[in-house]
């Protein structure tokens, strides 16, 4: 019987889609007006709140956010280019914090790229959405053309082959300018064998004086879980002082790991080449859980 009160409004829906290479689920935060969660045949991949582009959720974005920051001056509007999409968040966070900077967003998963579209639309003309395989993409690109270049493509929960050799390093420093910074995502355990090689082929990959750091929770860094770390790499010395410090600040501190502490990490690991590239390791049972 409709008695003329209006009915509760329970807020957004969940979206479920099938994509190119799985499930996409977008997840409403019930704690954050227009907010969502990606994830992709259950794994969490992007976290976005429409409302507040420079609110970062997930600890490893925070990581990549402070390496800008600490890398660019403030304010300072970059050549950016995203390997890898999902819900774009750090490029919304970049076109937020860093008016004017131009970004180039590289997704291979069509389905995926037009969902986020649809649902997340991007707010900022100056990002360009490029439906591609990544590498293929990399190797089009112009030298010396972005200030930026951020690697977060996992297949699922891995990433690629493709996306862990000398070869495909090198091409996305031949992107950057001489002060730019590439960073990329991974994801491992002890006895980070993935982790170790990943040290080993960015440092073969970059030229002479180049400079290479990761940022870790220091439960992962200790062996005791599975998790993200992220690589920051140039041509030119890494202002570690002042990433060390933004990562320290954070609500979930971080480690920055440089210079011999790093070799030690990476101990005897060798580079990997296109011919020997593997996929990163698959995370263990019940490393990702989404309420």
């Amino acid at each position: 019987m409709d008695d003329g009160r209006p009915e509760p409004d329970d807020g957004p829906l969940p979206v479920v889609r099938t994509v190119d290479f799985g499930t996409a689920r977008l997840l409403p935060d019930v704690d954050r007006d227009r907010a969502w969660l990606l994830t992709v045949d259950g794994a969490p991949q992007s976290y976005v709140d429409l409302d507040a582009p420079e609110h970062l959720e997930f600890e490893y974005v925070r990581r990549i956010a402070y390496a800008v920051e600490a890398a660019f001056g403030p304010g300072e509007s970059l050549d950016a280019v995203h390997l890898g999409g999902g819900g774009m968040t750090l490029a919304r966070w970049l076109a937020a914090r860093r008016p004017g900077s131009r970004q180039r967003v590289v997704e291979a998963d069509r389905r995926l790229a037009a969902l986020v579209a649809e649902v997340l639309p991007l707010p900022d003309p100056a990002v360009t959405v490029d439906v591609a395989d990544a590498r293929a993409w990399l190797a089009r690109a112009g030298s010396a053309s972005a200030d930026l270049v951020v690697a977060d493509v996992f297949g699922g929960s891995r990433v690629p082959a493709a996306l862990t050799s000398v070869e495909f390093v090198r091409d996305a420093l031949r992107v950057l300018r001489p002060d730019g910074v590439y960073l990329a995502n991974i994801a491992d355990a002890a006895p980070f064998a993935f982790l170790r090689s990943q040290l080993a082929t960015v440092r073969a990959a970059l030229p002479e004086g180049g400079d290479l750091c990761l940022m870790a929770e220091p439960g992962v860094l200790r062996g005791r879980r599975y998790g993200n770390a992220v690589l920051a790499a140039g041509r030119r010395p890494l202002p570690v002082e002042a990433l060390s410090r933004l990562c320290a600040g954070d609500a979930f501190p971080a480690r920055v790991v440089h210079g011999p502490a790093l070799s030690r990490l990476a101990g005897g690991a060798r580079p990997v080449d296109d011919a020997s590239a593997t996929a990163s390791p698959l995370p263990p049972e019940g490393a990702f859980t989404v309420g």
